[in-house]
């Protein structure tokens, strides 16, 4: 018998725990991206996962806890192909992210793989901070390898 809980039981006992008061929600979500990343939850609970975390990245939240949000979808993002209409929203709020941020959601949305994420990876390659052009270089250049391996 497995001692340990299975990944349903790990993030349904997370999404609890966000709601009870004075709980540190930033490490919470450090536990979702840990059971996305290694407890290996099937294709529909990762991305009911991933709904949950797009809703709290667009939230107001602190900025410890959009950081926990995004690093949990991008983690799982590596780990699961998820259709881009999951995480559109990212894309059409996208310029609400800090820097820091930004590198997180342009990762997510060069993972999908999907040719619709293009522009608005490319609106980046021109942007002020190194670190957010270099990261929708990556992007884009994901993105176009992906597209070309399809057609």
């Amino acid at each position: 018998m497995d001692r340990y809980p299975s990944a349903s039981a790990v993030i349904a006992s997370a999404w609890r725990e966000l709601e009870a008061p004075g709980v540190e929600r930033s490490l919470v979500l450090d536990a979702v991206s840990d059971a996305l990343d290694t407890a290996h939850p099937s294709q529909e609970e990762a991305e009911r996962a991933v709904g949950r975390l797009v809703a709290l990245a667009l939230g107001e939240e602190p900025p410890a806890v959009l950081e926990s949000a995004l690093h949990a979808i991008c983690t799982a993002s590596t780990r699961y192909r998820f259709p881009y209409a999951l995480v559109e929203p990212l894309a059409a709020g996208v310029d609400r992210f800090a820097p820091v941020l930004l590198d997180y959601v342009l990762g997510i949305l060069a993972d999908t793989h999907d040719g619709a994420a293009l522009p608005v990876v490319e609106r980046f390659l021109h942007h002020p901070h190194p670190d957010v052009r270099r990261e929708a270089a990556d992007a884009v250049r994901e993105l176009t390898w992906a597209h070309t391996r399809q057609g």
